[in-house]
């Protein structure tokens, strides 16, 4: 006699669109991610948020880990719609300090993982960083920075600057008495930031 197989199903038969569904719980997942970091953050908390069955995340995601790559993943794509890495270094950093102004929870689920050093392991950041290393070694060498810099040195401070609004909103509202969060701030600072990088450059822009 052959057994019959049943086919794992979501645990919530009634979803029609699951790509929607998916797509809520990753955007309730950045939200507590970003307040409470990973080890803060709860499953129930998110699939209540979502306003799914937690057990929907398991089926999806494979758990919280999972949600977690998943949102790394999908900072990845974004990223790839304002740095163009051709751009003038000035302007790709520019470019970033805007994109963390309007996306400020991934800028929080980043500084979250500084500062507890928890979640999973992210080989994807690793390679990215390497890569941009070695992108600002050729910059470095067509005279954008000068050559006595440590080009490590300068990717840690670009990185800073381009999370100043996020990290230091504090400084923001005591230098400039502005709102951190707003569009303005954000404009007027990366126009300073591309200032500031212009005048690192040691070769006549091509």
């Amino acid at each position: 006699m052959i057994a019959c197989r049943t086919m794992r199903r979501a645990p919530e038969d009634k979803q029609r669109d699951p790509e929607r569904t998916k797509a809520r719980i990753l955007q309730a997942a950045l939200q507590q991610f970003a307040a409470k970091g990973f080890a803060g953050a709860r499953v129930s908390e998110i699939a209540a948020s979502a306003g799914v069955n937690k057990q929907l995340i398991s089926y999806y995601f494979g758990g919280k880990e999972g949600l977690y790559q998943a949102l790394n993943a999908r900072w990845h794509v974004e990223e790839s719609t304002f740095a163009d890495p051709s751009s003038e270094l000035a302007e790709l950093v520019a470019g970033y300090v805007r994109a963390n102004s309007s996306r400020r929870d991934y800028g929080r689920l980043m500084l979250w993982q500084g500062l507890t050093d928890d979640g999973p392991p992210d080989p994807a950041f690793v390679a990215d960083v390497r890569r941009d290393l070695e992108h600002l070694r050729r910059r470095q060498q067509d005279g954008e920075f000068p050559a006595d810099l440590d080009p490590g040195a300068v990717l840690v401070a670009l990185f800073s600057m381009a999370a100043a609004g996020i990290s230091f909103p504090q400084l923001v509202r005591a230098v400039w008495d502005d709102d951190p969060a707003s569009p303005e701030f954000a404009e007027r600072y990366a126009r300073e930031i591309q200032k500031l990088l212009g005048h690192l450059r040691t070769a006549p822009v091509p």
